[in-house]
């Protein structure tokens, strides 16, 4: 049978290539509509795990029905094909982002979900009817070929190797889109082969009595163990691709480095389970989640972003190689059991990734997804080495202990100086209260995740004045005080654009006469800056809050109105550390110059740990003909005063020849070998800097 072994290993690879080629694909085309949020990709993964239980679902009633199972799958196979031809032809934006997680389900149900599902489903089918088809005369099973379902992961993570190296850099998004559909054209051929071959197998076995009552049943506590050992697997991919794409970038390269972790210890526990040395990895994985939860206890601990990237990989590995090696170890003999097990494995991961997802941002008004995944992993290496004698039960009933008692320090830490906290889709908000020590007053500070988003010093002759990244020497302070002078130097009523609303600092430059527009997407930002902070409040300027995606609201002002004709229009758009990329495109550069008065100045706020941005920015202003320069101001403690980079650019010429301008200007070096970002091109790897700043 090795002929039929080798068309069954093609068809089982192509078909998990092609299912995690368009998962980054088509969470990447949803991006712009839902403001570049890291949450996106979690909510798909959400969708994709969902759906791939459905598929086993479909996988294991079908393979319960009679000899008509064959007709059904060709059937449902063929109303896929013309499903996603007509989401080719049809296709259509996201109408709007109201309510994002259905929007996101329904977007990609109608768009990939019926191919999708299909796909899912073809890994345990074709084992149990390559089973079936290496059946003995009498009719009994053949011995499940497990090795197909590590073949089908391998297929996957060369998808998620390729996807951000070879594919993402060099096809525009609706080529990658067509591509993918030749590639399920082949994958239909071939599984219309298989179906045709296998038919007389089926028929010959449909209806054989118990041939492996010999076989003993799997237990109730293995079933059980099937499902929480991949949901505590699924918690840890989900919690540490939040902490990386909130803190670093929303892009494909880090959503599928987790997820790259997550499926090859799915291929060591399938396909090289002698890789799978269970003490060493339990040793592993108590030192892990030891030293992670060490760093999640220190507010101030942060690595170099090289190191804090394999930190948490090498964590996700540990975790997850343990879970799905212990899920393996517990896999059922018998051949009819093998579409409930992999049943149970994905509803574990629909699970968790659920309650990471979805789930958590309800429940919790702050982040603890990594504190309670590392103890879901704990608890279940607990149930799991039970049988290993006291040794094994006293470690892990500790380690469980230690890490409850984690989180419950992990919640006093958020709540201490905490005087609000709230989170949505778009991220884990809190206001902090303390002490300025420098004159002994209160100041506020918005966070988003670790990340600072603007303070203010409540005291009678402070409050008004502009912190953190928004101080009179900075990049946004020179352009807004220097943008509009006459030649006799009156400055006329300004009007100003602002993306990203944060506590609202932008309005301290604010002048009587003066129209500020905040565009804010993240619906509990607003309420935050009017009530706790009081920018808006003090400032003389007339304020307008627009909510909703930047892009889609200028986009609709645009053709509604013609152009805001701004002064100024001020980039400062982020979610954590991490810049929504979709503002930062060609595209978008040539929407904010149709709103910019011919020499009005554009300003993006690109500080980051760990992204050299202004090269990018830099040769997205000269691709639009402007002149740039970029303005790097230091901290100042005594001022409440952040480090803090803006890029600024203008088509006036005359703006950096002024003498209070020019000394806090530098120009920017072009980086060689950039490429200009558009809607269907954007690549951080040549930013990245292996040190935080």
């Amino acid at each position: 049978m090795p002929s039929t072994r080798v068309l069954y290993g093609i068809t089982a690879f192509l078909s998990a290539f092609l299912l995690f080629v368009i998962e980054p694909l088509s969470a990447k085309q949803l991006l712009p509509s839902l403001g570049g949020s890291s949450a996106v990709w979690l909510t798909c993964l959400v969708f994709f795990q969902v759906t791939l239980l459905m598929g086993y679902v479909y996988a294991h009633g079908l393979t319960r029905s009679s000899a008509n199972q064959l007709h059904i799958y060709q059937a449902v196979l063929v109303i896929a094909a013309i499903a996603l031809a007509l989401s080719l032809i049809f296709a259509s934006g996201i109408a709007n982002a109201e309510h994002p997680v259905l929007t996101i389900f329904l977007t990609l149900a109608r768009s990939i979900g019926l191919p999708f599902l299909v796909l899912a489903s073809t890994s345990p089918l074709l084992q149990r009817w390559l089973s079936e088809r290496e059946a003995s005369p009498s009719g009994a099973p053949a011995p499940v070929w497990f090795r197909l379902f590590a073949l089908s992961n391998a297929g996957s993570l060369l998808a998620l190797i390729a996807y951000p190296t070879i594919i993402e850099p060099y096809i525009a998004l609706r080529m990658q889109r067509i591509l993918w559909a030749i590639g399920f054209l082949v994958f239909f051929a071939l599984a219309v082969r298989i179906t045709t071959a296998s038919s007389a197998s089926v028929r010959r076995i449909a209806g054989v009595p118990a041939s492996e009552d010999s076989t003993p049943r799997s237990s109730q506590l293995n079933r059980w163990l099937w499902f929480l050992l991949p949901m505590a697997a699924a918690m840890q991919l989900s919690a540490i691709t939040a902490h990386l794409t909130i803190n670093i970038a929303a892009i494909p390269l880090l959503w599928v480095l987790p997820l790259a972790v997550y499926l090859l210890t799915f291929i060591i526990a399938f396909d090289r389970p002698v890789l799978y040395q269970r003490p060493i990895v339990v040793r592993l994985l108590v030192l892990m989640l030891a030293s992670l939860g060490y760093a999640l206890s220190k507010d101030d601990f942060s690595l170099p972003i090289g190191l804090t990237i394999g930190f948490f990989l090498l964590e996700c590995f540990v975790a997850c190689l343990f879970c799905h090696g212990e899920a393996y170890r517990l896999r059922p003999q018998r051949s009819s059991e093998s579409t409930l097990f992999y049943l149970l494995i994905a509803a574990g991961g629909a699970t968790g990734t659920f309650l990471v997802g979805i789930a958590f941002p309800l429940i919790f008004s702050a982040n603890y997804d990594i504190a309670l995944a590392f103890i879901a992993t704990a608890a279940l290496a607990l149930a799991a080495t039970w049988r290993d004698g006291w040794a094994q039960r006293l470690l892990w009933s500790t380690a469980t202990l230690l890490l409850i008692a984690l989180a419950i320090l992990l919640n006093l830490g958020y709540r201490r100086q905490t005087i609000a906290s709230v989170r949505n889709f778009y991220g884990a908000l809190r206001v902090k209260q303390a002490d300025f020590h420098m004159q002994h007053v209160p100041i506020r500070t918005l966070m988003n995740g670790s990340i600072q988003h603007g303070t203010q010093i409540f005291a009678p002759d402070s409050s008004h004045i502009p912190t953190s990244y928004y101080a009179r020497d900075s990049g946004i302070g020179l352009a807004l005080r220097f943008c509009c002078n006459s030649s006799n130097g009156t400055t006329h009523p300004r009007k100003i654009g602002v993306i990203g609303l944060g506590t609202g600092t932008v309005a301290a430059y604010g002048h009587a006469g003066d129209r500020i527009s905040f565009y804010e997407i993240n619906p509990q930002v607003e309420p935050i800056a009017d009530n706790l902070f009081s920018y808006i409040k003090q400032s003389p300027a007339a304020i307008t809050i627009v909510p909703g995606d930047a892009r889609t609201s200028l986009t609709s002002q645009l053709a509604q109105g013609g152009s805001q004709n701004f002064d100024v229009l001020i980039l400062d758009a982020f979610s954590g550390d991490a810049i929504p990329l979709h503002l930062l495109t060609a595209e978008a550069m040539r929407l904010y110059l149709a709103h910019l008065k011919p020499t009005g100045i554009l300003v993006v706020h690109v500080s980051n740990q760990y992204l050299t941005l202004a090269p990018e920015v830099a040769l997205l202003g000269r691709s639009a003909h402007l002149e740039v320069r970029d303005v790097n101001s230091p901290s100042n403690d005594e001022r409440g005063e952040f480090r803090a980079e803006w890029v600024v650019m203008t088509a006036d010429p005359t703006f950096f020849a002024q003498t209070s301008v020019s000394p806090y200007t530098e120009f920017i070096i072009p980086r060689p070998g950039l490429k200009l970002w558009t809607d269907d091109y954007s690549s951080l790897l040549p930013l990245i800097r292996l040190s935080s700043k």
